[in-house]
Protein backbone atom coordinates (compact mmCIF):
# COMPACT_ATOMS: atom_id res chain seq x y z
CA UNK A 1 0.00 0.00 0.00
CA UNK A 2 2.97 1.83 1.00
CA UNK A 3 4.45 1.69 -2.30
CA UNK A 4 1.73 2.62 -4.44
CA UNK A 5 1.29 6.03 -2.59
CA UNK A 6 5.00 7.07 -3.28
CA UNK A 7 4.79 5.68 -6.54
CA UNK A 8 2.15 7.74 -6.75
CA UNK A 9 3.51 10.82 -5.14
CA UNK A 10 6.81 10.62 -7.49
CA UNK A 11 4.86 10.72 -10.25
CA UNK A 12 2.44 13.89 -9.16
CA UNK A 13 6.12 15.26 -8.91
CA UNK A 14 7.53 14.40 -11.98
CA UNK A 15 4.13 15.64 -14.04
CA UNK A 16 4.47 19.03 -11.30
CA UNK A 17 8.50 19.59 -12.44
CA UNK A 18 7.67 18.81 -16.48
CA UNK A 19 5.29 20.91 -16.16
CA UNK A 20 7.36 23.92 -15.04
CA UNK A 21 10.14 22.66 -17.45
CA UNK A 22 7.64 23.75 -19.91
CA UNK A 23 7.04 27.51 -19.04
CA UNK A 24 9.15 29.62 -20.73
CA UNK A 25 12.04 31.50 -18.55
CA UNK A 26 12.24 34.87 -19.99
CA UNK A 27 10.73 37.83 -18.71
CA UNK A 28 8.18 39.33 -20.08
CA UNK A 29 8.93 43.19 -20.90
CA UNK A 30 6.55 46.48 -20.86
CA UNK A 31 4.79 47.51 -23.07
CA UNK A 32 5.97 51.63 -23.32
CA UNK A 33 9.83 50.15 -23.98
CA UNK A 34 11.50 51.99 -26.68
CA UNK A 35 10.86 49.48 -29.68
CA UNK A 36 14.65 49.14 -31.87
CA UNK A 37 14.03 49.91 -34.90
CA UNK A 38 14.46 47.38 -37.85
CA UNK A 39 17.79 46.92 -39.54
CA UNK A 40 17.82 49.27 -43.25
CA UNK A 41 17.58 46.83 -46.09
CA UNK A 42 20.10 46.61 -48.55
CA UNK A 43 19.74 48.03 -51.85
CA UNK A 44 20.55 44.87 -53.30
CA UNK A 45 17.87 43.46 -51.63
CA UNK A 46 14.69 45.68 -52.60
CA UNK A 47 15.98 44.60 -56.10
CA UNK A 48 15.80 41.38 -55.57
CA UNK A 49 12.77 41.26 -53.66
CA UNK A 50 10.83 44.06 -56.72
CA UNK A 51 12.24 41.41 -59.00
CA UNK A 52 10.43 38.30 -57.35
CA UNK A 53 6.96 40.58 -56.97
CA UNK A 54 7.30 41.77 -60.61
CA UNK A 55 7.26 38.04 -61.66
CA UNK A 56 4.85 36.86 -59.31
CA UNK A 57 2.39 39.98 -60.61
CA UNK A 58 3.68 38.26 -63.87
CA UNK A 59 2.31 34.83 -63.10
CA UNK A 60 -1.12 36.19 -61.80
CA UNK A 61 -1.38 38.05 -65.33
CA UNK A 62 -0.99 35.02 -67.19
CA UNK A 63 -3.54 32.88 -64.70
CA UNK A 64 -6.53 35.61 -65.01
CA UNK A 65 -5.42 36.20 -68.49
CA UNK A 66 -5.77 32.85 -69.03
CA UNK A 67 -9.03 32.25 -66.19
CA UNK A 68 -11.67 32.65 -69.20
CA UNK A 69 -10.50 29.48 -71.15
CA UNK A 70 -9.92 27.42 -68.03
CA UNK A 71 -13.41 28.19 -66.66
CA UNK A 72 -14.96 27.22 -70.05
CA UNK A 73 -12.84 23.89 -70.56
CA UNK A 74 -14.01 23.01 -66.92
CA UNK A 75 -17.41 23.37 -67.73
CA UNK A 76 -17.72 22.06 -70.68
CA UNK A 77 -16.09 18.72 -68.54
CA UNK A 78 -18.34 19.23 -65.99
CA UNK A 79 -21.35 19.35 -68.14
CA UNK A 80 -20.29 16.01 -70.00
CA UNK A 81 -19.82 14.61 -66.82
CA UNK A 82 -23.60 15.31 -65.85
CA UNK A 83 -24.98 14.44 -68.79
CA UNK A 84 -23.45 10.90 -67.99
CA UNK A 85 -25.38 11.00 -64.66
CA UNK A 86 -22.06 11.91 -62.69
CA UNK A 87 -22.79 14.18 -59.61
CA UNK A 88 -20.96 17.20 -60.11
CA UNK A 89 -22.47 19.95 -57.42
CA UNK A 90 -19.17 19.92 -55.53
CA UNK A 91 -17.38 20.44 -58.73
CA UNK A 92 -19.47 22.94 -60.14
CA UNK A 93 -19.20 25.13 -56.44
CA UNK A 94 -16.01 25.13 -56.76
CA UNK A 95 -16.28 26.53 -60.09
CA UNK A 96 -18.51 28.93 -59.56
CA UNK A 97 -16.32 30.27 -56.59
CA UNK A 98 -13.13 30.28 -58.71
CA UNK A 99 -14.84 32.56 -61.08
CA UNK A 100 -16.19 34.97 -58.89
CA UNK A 101 -12.71 35.07 -56.95
CA UNK A 102 -11.45 35.71 -60.29
CA UNK A 103 -13.89 38.46 -61.06
CA UNK A 104 -13.12 40.19 -58.18
CA UNK A 105 -9.32 39.98 -58.21
CA UNK A 106 -9.24 41.29 -61.68
CA UNK A 107 -9.76 44.93 -60.96
CA UNK A 108 -7.10 44.57 -57.60
CA UNK A 109 -4.99 42.76 -60.18
CA UNK A 110 -5.42 45.91 -63.00
CA UNK A 111 -5.01 49.17 -59.83
CA UNK A 112 -1.46 47.39 -59.33
CA UNK A 113 -0.34 48.39 -62.69
CA UNK A 114 -0.03 51.53 -61.63
CA UNK A 115 2.63 50.65 -59.04
CA UNK A 116 4.78 48.95 -61.40
CA UNK A 117 4.28 51.39 -63.93
CA UNK A 118 5.87 54.44 -61.43
CA UNK A 119 8.55 52.25 -59.65
CA UNK A 120 8.90 55.02 -57.31
CA UNK A 121 12.88 54.53 -56.27
CA UNK A 122 13.60 51.73 -59.02
CA UNK A 123 14.86 53.02 -62.35
CA UNK A 124 13.46 51.13 -65.95
CA UNK A 125 15.86 47.97 -64.84
CA UNK A 126 15.03 47.22 -61.23
CA UNK A 127 18.04 49.28 -59.46
CA UNK A 128 17.30 51.45 -56.69
CA UNK A 129 17.45 55.12 -57.52
CA UNK A 130 15.89 56.23 -54.26
CA UNK A 131 15.98 53.23 -50.77
CA UNK A 132 13.05 54.94 -49.06
CA UNK A 133 11.18 55.25 -52.58
CA UNK A 134 11.90 51.76 -52.80
CA UNK A 135 10.86 50.78 -49.84
CA UNK A 136 7.57 51.81 -50.34
CA UNK A 137 7.12 50.62 -53.24
CA UNK A 138 8.03 47.49 -52.35
CA UNK A 139 5.41 47.67 -49.19
CA UNK A 140 2.71 48.77 -51.44
CA UNK A 141 3.19 45.91 -54.60
CA UNK A 142 2.99 43.56 -51.43
CA UNK A 143 0.16 45.01 -49.82
CA UNK A 144 -1.57 45.05 -53.03
CA UNK A 145 -0.40 41.00 -54.13
CA UNK A 146 -2.09 40.23 -50.71
CA UNK A 147 -5.06 41.47 -51.61
CA UNK A 148 -5.25 40.06 -54.49
CA UNK A 149 -4.71 36.66 -52.84
CA UNK A 150 -7.12 37.73 -50.70
CA UNK A 151 -9.77 38.08 -53.38
CA UNK A 152 -8.95 34.67 -54.54
CA UNK A 153 -9.38 33.15 -50.83
CA UNK A 154 -7.77 29.92 -52.00
CA UNK A 155 -10.58 29.08 -54.47
CA UNK A 156 -7.89 28.06 -56.65
CA UNK A 157 -6.62 25.12 -54.74
CA UNK A 158 -10.36 23.79 -53.63
CA UNK A 159 -11.06 24.12 -57.55
CA UNK A 160 -8.03 21.52 -57.91
CA UNK A 161 -8.87 19.64 -54.97
CA UNK A 162 -12.70 19.04 -56.24
CA UNK A 163 -11.37 17.92 -59.94
CA UNK A 164 -9.27 15.66 -57.89
CA UNK A 165 -11.58 14.44 -55.79
CA UNK A 166 -14.23 14.04 -58.75
CA UNK A 167 -11.83 12.02 -60.38
CA UNK A 168 -11.16 9.96 -57.41
CA UNK A 169 -14.67 8.84 -57.04
CA UNK A 170 -15.06 8.62 -60.77
CA UNK A 171 -12.41 6.16 -61.97
CA UNK A 172 -13.17 3.50 -64.06
CA UNK A 173 -12.94 0.05 -62.42
CA UNK A 174 -10.01 -1.64 -63.41
CA UNK A 175 -9.91 -4.97 -64.75
CA UNK A 176 -8.35 -7.55 -62.62
CA UNK A 177 -6.47 -10.43 -64.80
Amino acid sequence: MMSILFKKSILAAMVVALAFAALPVTSVFAADDPITPQPEISNEKLERIWARQLKAYERLGKAIDGSDAFIEKVQARIDKAAENGKDVTALQAALDAFEAAVKDAHPLYESTKGIINSHKGFDESGKVTDAEQARETVKEMHDALKDIKSAMGGTGKALREALRAFREANRPPTETP
